[in-house]
């Protein structure tokens, strides 16, 4: 079991998982802050769903990232700031609000990468 947490979790690298790690924790508390400004009582079932997303948002940006390196290639576009940073929000939020369905999708190509490069490196040794 613990080798199939460190293939799938511990999969990304420190650096990357950390910086995606603050974005994501940085999402649930600006949405925590907007929810506990209001007059209802704070549900936990919110607060978990904000942690889950939070924890699980390295994952689902990677799943993007990879998708959009696959689909783009090496080229290079040019564009408005604005428009970029716009854009760049955007697909943050959206790999935020649908980590806990994205997610997955990352864990299972990390758990077959790295299960694909251990029979390799088996095998050369």
């Amino acid at each position: 079991m613990r080798h199939f947490i460190a293939m799938t979790f511990g999969g990304l690298s420190p650096r990357y998982y950390l910086r995606q790690l603050f974005f994501g924790a940085g999402m649930s508390a600006l949405l925590l802050f907007v929810v506990m400004q209001g007059e209802a009582p704070l549900r936990m079932d919110l607060v978990v769903l904000l942690l889950v997303n939070a924890l699980l948002y390295p994952y689902s940006r990677f799943v993007y990232e990879q998708a959009m390196g696959f689909l783009m290639g090496d080229n290079m576009f040019f564009v408005n700031a604005m428009l970029l940073l716009s854009v760049k929000l955007f697909t943050m939020m959206l790999c935020w609000g649908f980590a806990i369905f994205i997610a997955p999708l990352g864990l299972a190509y990390l758990f077959f990468y790295h299960r694909r490069g251990q029979s390799r490196d088996s095998v050369e040794g």
